[in-house]
């Protein structure tokens, strides 16, 4: 009878006491973005706030777990660290200073993340505070409305966002990692049963049909069995590591190896950069009640042609620009001919970066169209069948996706590895036995 792989990652005790204690943070986390900060009307928020969705900060509620809606002491999550690191991404590229901490190894890391924390911070004050000036906006929902309430706001929703960061922290370095992704990932998921009730009401009552019902579970599968597919494949350059002499005669012996190039190298990135985009009518129109803002609001409004089209433009475009930051060919190949390593055919140098470089766009096109199709499959399912009570984006499954395998693969190696330092003890004892009779 085959193991079950639940049931061994609990009997190794390294592994239990890493998802034991994750589990426990999430715990912690998940308590936070209940509690509501002081001096608000919590029904008269949520009325208002329902007006929003479509906007900016409807986006943003959905990666917050709805906090941001229910004004919670983690109403800002761990977005303000997330920005944070992306401007340092972003800046790599721009200044030198911070490429060069990049690869200066472990002591660079750890000035490159300090910088992060402390931007974190100012991250979350500007942003409590443009937060709490338009809490105080919406008629009824602050009790007391001024300074005092602004103040309290922003130093209640900065030290929970710096909270929700050491927390993100604790569970990559005592858990069993991708801390900030799984917090992303758990408050997204929060309003999957609410929204599983939804629809089991709706087609209980006969609003949505059998039919109706069946193609959404259908594509809900095939889109997320498309998102797994797309996430691992990927282009493979073969690299050929000739022959060296290493010491005194000694001969390493030539290597095959390959570079992989994913299909998808820019992950869920230019989905999020390009609803950021795609929102900025909508939210300037909910503040602004100017004529034109209110016409482009219209015209790009969700579920429309041009909202479609220019989605899908935005998504691939992002998708080249932020695979150009991430992925340097240069580097690529420079490293490649300090270690002794050519692709067959390929001059080593100059020759290898432009052929890397080549590959990688042929490559990232296929990629950018299914960011764009995975992005938009899900709104037309939605529109053509009319169903209102579930609500799946691109944005959101790609995450919910992405960290799953990426923390199936994590406990994968942790278990591997228990295995191997099992047999490798195996051996020593087994050496031990037959030095002791020699």
């Amino acid at each position: 009878m085959a193991n079950n792989p639940v049931t061994n990652l609990f009997k190794v005790p390294e592994l239990k006491d890493k998802i034991l204690f994750t589990l426990y943070m999430l715990l912690i986390y998940r308590i936070g973005a209940h509690l509501t900060v002081p001096g608000l009307d919590v029904a008269a928020l949520k009325q208002q706030f329902g007006q929003l969705q479509g906007t900016f900060l409807g986006l943003y509620d959905m990666f917050v777990g709805g906090g941001l809606s229910r004004a919670t002491v983690f109403a800002l999550g761990i977005m303000p660290y997330i920005s944070a690191s992306i401007m340092f991404q972003l800046l790599a590229a721009v200044f030198p200073t911070v490429e060069k901490m990049q690869k200066e190894g472990e002591d660079g890391r750890m000035k490159l993340e300090q910088w992060t924390r402390y931007t974190t911070v100012g991250l979350s004050v500007v942003q409590a505070y443009g937060y709490s000036v338009f809490l105080q906006s919406l008629s009824g929902a602050v009790k007391e409305p001024g300074a005092m309430f602004v103040f309290t706001t922003v130093l209640t929703l900065t030290t929970g966002a710096v909270f929700v960061m050491w927390i993100g922290e604790q569970i990559t370095d005592r858990g069993i990692g991708n801390g900030m992704s799984l917090l992303i990932f758990f408050s997204i998921m929060d309003s999957f049963p609410g929204a599983v009730g939804r629809t089991y009401d709706s087609f209980h009552t006969g609003q949505l049909t059998l039919f109706s019902l069946t193609m959404l579970l259908v594509v809900l599968v095939a889109v997320s069995g498309g998102v797994v597919a797309m996430t691992m494949a990927a282009r493979k350059i073969p690299v050929q590591i000739p022959r060296k002499v290493v010491g005194r005669g000694r001969i390493r012996e030539g290597q095959k190896s390959f570079v992989p190039l994913r299909v998808n190298s820019a992950g869920v990135m230019p989905i999020i950069f390009a609803q950021s985009f795609i929102v900025v009518p909508g939210t300037a129109a909910a503040f602004f009640h100017w004529p034109l803002l209110q016409e482009m609001s219209q015209i790009f409004a969700p579920r429309t042609t041009p909202y479609y089209i220019t989605y899908g433009i935005l998504i691939i475009f992002f998708t080249y620009f932020y695979t150009a930051i991430i992925f340097n060919p240069i580097d690529l190949a420079e490293n490649l001919k300090k270690q002794g390593g050519f692709v067959p055919g390929v001059k080593p140098g100059t020759r290898t970066a432009e052929y890397i470089d080549r590959v990688l766009t042929r490559v990232t096109l296929p990629g950018a169209i299914y960011l764009a199709l995975i992005a938009l499959i899900p709104f037309w399912i939605l529109s053509i069948f009319n169903i209102t009570t579930f609500y799946f984006g691109g944005t959101s499954l790609l995450i919910v996706v992405g960290v799953g395998l990426d923390t199936v693969q994590q406990a994968q190696q942790l278990l591997l590895l228990r295995h191997y330092d099992g047999f490798m003890k195996k051996g020593r004892v087994k050496m031990r036995g037959r030095q002791r009779y020699m």
